[in-house]
């Protein structure tokens, strides 16, 4: 079933290795610094986020890029500040492929490792969400965007109270059946963005379950913003200040091998979650453990590479305008991988990003993506220009944070070349999209 698609919404100047830190700037939360502003901007320039980094040898500041003269004609109009509804509703595109969506949070306990960012010896926990076709849907309520102690998180340190708006409705349907017609799924796993949590995701991962994959976003605890655990529990970001990049990326590439295996259980009909929470009908059967991708948004993009030396288990990743951190960019790579970049950042004015590529055995694509900037690779992109009035963002702001690219357009693009990407590296089905520039999509430039 074809969904319905809503109109345009919501733009960071120069690329941010923060992207909490970022927003905190922008919007006031205190939260850290960031280089948030161009020499013409309307907003008052600050410094760039050092991720708690910059005194590590793997983290040199990305450097200020200039304006991007041949974005085309299209682009140039700023966005439309759309509100929310006279209800404050906040609202996401509707996934744009065939099957309806499930969901369901998995909880789960390493026990045999503690977590890396707290003091007292506790087993690590993660929370993860996993997108599928379902079948069905009627009868299952739409999954929140955030739990309710998250969501009062989510708003509260941006300066907004819990009744300030009410956080999007996703696609997913809750426990919803899978649907057995897409036959086994590939799975692609998801790292959002420091300081983060795994719904900033949740655009492009209903998306791609509606395409007809499993996709599971992770939250990792204590180093994103908020995380809720069943019961009500909320559990906020407690890394210390100055936390090397690579030590980040470390600990999230092994909670991502943690969850393979536990997606791997699944598949051999086992329950995973802490609590024994019924998994959907139909998920044992439609996990398909030969066939799994990886993308990241932002510091997520960076844990990808680590995550696949980690794990040869992910056969292709992607990484979301994300610069490398660590040992894993100046290691070779054999396994197919896409930079998705915004449109002042490449591998050209990346010398992260131009390093790892000269270890890329496999197939490598490099995208631009022309009208977007660094924050237009998560849900931010379209839900900060519906609460612009709130946080008093002007439109001038607005396009300084997320670019000149319409947000419903900019969520499109993202979706349909990582679903081209993840179809030819994954199902091994060609897309035209990747062979070379399209008249459909004129905002992607290939890197050559």
């Amino acid at each position: 079933m074809k969904h319905a698609r809503r109109k345009p919404r919501g733009r960071m100047r120069n690329r941010v290795a923060s992207t909490t830190g970022a927003l905190a700037v922008i919007l006031g939360a205190g939260i850290g610094t960031a280089n948030a502003a161009g020499k013409n901007s309307a907003a008052p320039a600050a410094k760039e986020a050092p991720l708690g980094v910059a005194d590590t040898p793997d983290a040199p500041p990305h450097p200020d890029a200039p304006a991007n003269p041949d974005a085309p004609a299209t682009l140039k109009a700023p966005h439309t500040q759309a509100a929310p509804n006279a209800a404050g509703q906040l609202t996401l595109p509707e996934p744009r492929g065939h099957y309806r969506v499930g969901m369901t949070n998995l909880h789960l306990v390493d026990k045999k490792r503690t977590d890396p960012w707290t003091v007292d010896g506790r087993p690590r926990e993660l929370m993860v969400s996993l997108w599928y076709p379902a079948t069905q849907t009627a009868s299952h309520p739409a999954a929140p965007y955030l739990e309710p102690a998250a969501a009062a998180h989510f708003l509260a340190v941006r300066g907004l109270p819990p009744n300030a708006v009410t956080l999007p409705t996703t696609a997913g349907h809750l426990g919803a059946p899978v649907d057995r017609k897409a036959g086994k799924l590939p799975v692609v796993l998801y790292s959002t963005g420091r300081g983060s949590d795994r719904a900033t995701g949740t655009a492009l991962a209903q998306d791609l379950a509606s395409r007809g994959y499993l996709v599971v976003t992770l939250d990792d605890t204590h180093d994103d913003s908020e995380v809720q655990f069943p019961g009500g529990r909320l559990e906020v970001a407690t890394m210390a200040p100055g936390t090397p990049a690579s030590k980040i990326i470390a600990a999230r590439a092994a909670d991502t091998r943690f969850v393979i295996d536990q997606l791997d259980a699944i598949a051999r009909g086992h329950n995973p979650d802490a609590e024994r929470a019924p998994l959907p009908r139909g998920l044992s059967d439609a996990v398909d453990m030969k066939r799994i991708g990886m993308f990241g948004a932002s510091l997520g993009g960076a844990v990808v590479p680590e995550a696949m030396h980690v794990d040869r288990r992910i056969r292709a990743g992607a990484n979301l305008d994300g610069q490398f951190f660590g040992p894993a960019k100046t290691r070779d790579l054999d396994r197919p991988f896409l930079l998705f970049s915004s449109q002042n950042h490449n591998r050209n004015t990346d010398s992260s990003w131009s390093t790892f590529w000269k270890h890329l055995d496999g197939e490598r694509f490099d995208l631009k993506l022309r009208g977007a900037e660094h924050l237009s690779f998560m849900d931010y992109e379209v839900l900060w220009p519906q609460m612009a009035g709130l946080l008093g963002l002007s439109q001038a702001q607005l396009v300084q944070m997320f670019g000149t690219i319409a947000p419903d357009r900019a969520i499109e693009i993202q979706s349909t070349y990582l679903a081209a990407f993840f179809d030819k590296e994954l199902r091994h089905h060609e897309s035209p999209l990747l062979k070379g520039p399209s008249r459909s999509y004129p905002e992607i430039s290939f890197i050559r």
